[in-house]
């Protein structure tokens, strides 16, 4: 049986190989966002199936993330590794865009189509950016044990003692506000550079360079509307967290189909 791979010609920049911003930035109001989440969750209701499916995927690389830090004996890192397995998200939502794609094209629906255009579309631009995140994810990490050992030292308290410090003294509280303070930072980095290059790479023929600043570009010139879709973001995944992932089936496709929309009102 032969596997169908998407061979649609794929945008040639010849600006983005002489280190020149190619694409025209385009200003969206939050009513976009909205509307863009909108056309997202159309897209997952069109495409139940393929959508859960990807969704599962994150689901149980979530779970495992939270085995391997409690196997580990490190119960106090699964909070910083969660929220750092989340900068890998706009990277396992590409066959999310891949769906959106055909939906917005007309082109039909199948695993092997899918699954084939994905495959195809994973060249090193998105290997690249994938390593980046990976470099960041080492640098959270760091940053996490850091801050963690600022406060408490290598005198481990149990995990029941440790959320009844963190939540009801005012130094637990302080090394909240620190942490996530500083976590903050590095997601808003993350956030800047891969709100678009991920759908970028894989729709166009774009260095991982060029995808990165285009993004930082989009998200710099739309301020409020990104923030607005940031805060959609994490709101999102504070849900997943607290169901144990199981919402990932929906809300990961639904964000990959809104962020591939997101991308497409955005970018020329």
């Amino acid at each position: 049986m032969a596997v169908v791979i998407d061979t649609a010609p794929r945008t040639s920049e010849p600006a983005a190989s002489a280190g020149r911003a190619p694409f025209e930035i385009r200003k969206i109001e939050i009513a976009d966002v909205m509307d863009c989440i909108a056309k997202g969750v159309q897209d997952f209701g069109r495409a139940p199936l393929y959508g859960m499916f990807f969704g599962a995927i994150y689901a149980i690389g979530g779970l495992i993330i939270v085995w391997v830090a409690f196997a580990m004996d490190y119960p106090y890192l699964a909070y910083p590794f969660i929220m750092g397995f989340a900068l890998f998200a706009p990277f396992g939502a590409a066959g999310a865009y891949e769906i959106s794609r055909r939906l917005e094209s007309g082109e039909p629906l199948s695993w092997s189509a899918v699954l084939g255009a994905v495959w195809s579309r994973v060249g090193k631009e998105l290997a690249w950016l994938g390593l980046v995140s990976l470099f960041t994810l080492i640098i959270w990490l760091d940053l996490a044990v850091f801050v963690f050992l600022m406060f408490y030292g290598t005198n481990i308290p149990s995990l029941p003692d440790l959320f009844t410090n963190i939540f009801t003294t005012p130094y637990g509280m302080m090394f909240l506000l620190v942490g996530n303070g500083l976590g903050a930072i590095i997601a808003l980095f993350v956030f800047s550079i891969t709100a678009f290059s991920p759908p970028l790479v894989v729709d166009r023929d774009v260095d991982f360079v060029t995808a990165m600043t285009t993004s930082v570009r989009a998200v710099m010139d739309n301020p409020w509307p990104m923030l607005a879709w940031a805060i959609v973001i994490g709101a999102d995944l504070a849900i997943s967290f607290a169901t144990l992932f199981v919402a990932l089936l929906a809300i990961f496709p639904i964000l990959g189909h809104t962020t591939w929309h997101l991308y497409r009102r955005v970018i020329v």
